[in-house]
């Protein structure tokens, strides 16, 4: 081959671990586009009730919740509609635990197309971001429809909507970046390790349990302190907390907590970008 022949497109190995090249993920934007797409139309294909699936999950879920945790435990809704309380809190939760669990697969469940075609690996993840927060925003589209009808027909509750609304995008980007850097240094580890894909499930429900999604903050303050300092290291409480007091008037706002959260979904996203650069080099000689 000619050393002056020219090639119309080179294509090389990233030479360093801390490189993202957001350029050609922005490139192929397309195929991005294309796999958020089959993500939201192959997730239910072939199902009788097909995308009515995004809503009975939640509502068979805070039925749960409602009578094992409002009726039965008797655990504090800080005076909200239980139904609206614990709704205001999955919505949060489910968009985080999809972004998660749909990248803590990726080099695995990638791997016969990483071996084969040429294309940004971050792509995928970052698709996963995507196709998640569609089935978010029809599960919050749910939620406002509870707050119509508390509203409207119960006279038990009313809209409550302050100036921190404006915060909901920043925090919705916060929660689903979050799950992807946490997903991202899952699927890496699970390239040599297995059994670690095992854990994850026994984790998110661990994880659950000390976000206040079936309780209030300031109520597990007053229960178990010691629970609610550990409670203050999770990052998705700011979150939480600030969904609820923006739509229900309940739970508190700390800028601290939120300032917190972003500082910690940066520096675990470039951690989990340096995890992804490097497994990716080498991942099709291990899986």
């Amino acid at each position: 081959m000619s050393d002056t022949e020219n090639w119309d497109l080179i294509i090389k190995p990233k030479n360093k671990w801390y490189e993202m090249d957001l350029g050609a993920v922005w490139k192929y934007r397309d195929l991005m586009m294309l796999l958020v797409r089959r993500d939201s139309i192959s997730l239910y294909k072939q199902t009788l009730l097909g995308p009515l699936w995004f809503f009975i999950q939640p509502v068979f879920t805070i039925v749960i919740y409602y009578f094992m945790f409002g009726r039965i435990a008797n655990i504090s809704t800080d005076g909200k509609p239980a139904l609206l309380f614990y709704m205001s809190g999955l919505v949060c939760w489910n968009y985080f635990s999809e972004c998660l669990n749909g990248t803590s697969g990726v080099f695995i469940n990638y791997a016969g197309i990483f071996g084969k075609v040429y294309f940004p690996r971050l792509i995928v993840p970052v698709a996963t971001i995507f196709s998640s927060g569609i089935k978010f925003f029809i599960q919050l589209l749910l939620f406002f429809i509870l707050l119509v009808y508390y509203t409207m027909y119960q006279h038990t509750f009313s809209i409550h909507f302050s100036w921190h609304i404006i915060l909901i995008p920043f925090l919705i980007l916060i929660t689903g970046v979050l799950g992807m850097s946490i997903g991202l240094i899952i699927s890496a580890m699970t390239t040599k390790y297995r059994d670690l894909k095992n854990l994850v499930g026994y984790a998110m429900q661990l994880g659950l349990y000390v976000t206040p999604i079936i309780y209030p903050l300031q109520w597990l303050k007053i229960k178990l302190p010691l629970l609610y300092d550990i409670c203050l290291f999770n990052p998705l409480v700011s979150v939480v907390e600030t969904f609820k007091f923006v739509f229900l008037g309940s739970g508190t706002f700390n800028i601290y907590l939120v300032l917190y959260s972003f500082v910690f979904t940066v520096c675990l996203f470039f951690i989990s970008v340096i995890f992804f650069n490097k497994v990716e080099k080498t991942f099709v000689d291990t899986v």
